[in-house]
């Protein structure tokens, strides 16, 4: 159990984190302001597993691991840069064809709806620096006379939940957002493209990031 006078620092180290802005918040941004609440929830639910995934990874010393052995940090990378690019290919490739078509396809948007849980969990998941920022963070807040690995999964935990419950505000705020700008704004139909860019920008972004 980690010594109950830091977890204050903690958890309040940690929401500013959450709040900061990254990858992962402009993904809930995106989908909250272009497809609602729902859709960002899904985003953040993502996000959640990954975390969770992440401190299971730090508690059986992978991010140790990576540290020690920094090309599997770069083919980490590079899959997820990949990924997000075959995404944003995708997301392009849709816009073009439907742009000019005078209604929206809801059925495209419902079954893209239901792979945003695995798109915001594999976003997390393959950036490596979340990773190893898990493996430093977390340590700093456990004390040696305790288990490390059951101190640095009540933290991580901690974390995860905390990150959930802003990244969840913060869907609520853009879903709001949206729907205004939505009134102004024929935003919907250029959704795919927009989002296309995102992925584009966000590949090239992990791929040179050091």
């Amino acid at each position: 159990m980690p010594e109950l006078t830091i977890l204050p620092l903690f958890l309040i180290t940690t929401l500013l984190l959450a709040i900061s802005p990254g990858p992962d918040l402009v993904l809930i941004s995106a989908y909250s302001s272009g497809q609602g609440f729902m859709s960002g929830a899904r985003i953040a639910l993502g996000i959640f597993l990954a975390g969770i995934v992440q401190t299971l990874a730090v508690a059986l010393g992978l991010g140790q691991l990576m540290q020690q052995f920094p090309p599997i940090v770069t083919a980490i990378k590079l899959l997820g840069a990949l990924y997000l690019a075959w995404l944003g290919a995708i997301m392009l490739k849709s816009w073009w064809v439907n742009k000019n078509a005078t209604t929206i396809n809801t059925n495209h948007h419902e079954n893209m709806n239901r792979g945003l849980v695995l798109k915001g969990f594999l976003n997390n998941l393959m950036n490596p620096k979340a990773l190893l920022f898990f493996s430093v963070f977390l340590v700093q807040f456990t004390q040696v006379n305790a288990s490390l690995t059951s101190q640095i999964l009540i933290l991580g935990v901690l974390l995860s939940t905390v990150v959930l419950s802003v990244n969840l505000i913060f869907a609520i705020s853009f879903s709001k957002l949206g729907k205004v700008l939505a009134g102004r704004f024929r935003l919907g139909h250029h959704f795919d493209g927009v989002l296309g860019a995102l992925f584009l920008a966000l590949a090239a972004r992990l791929a040179i990031s050091k």
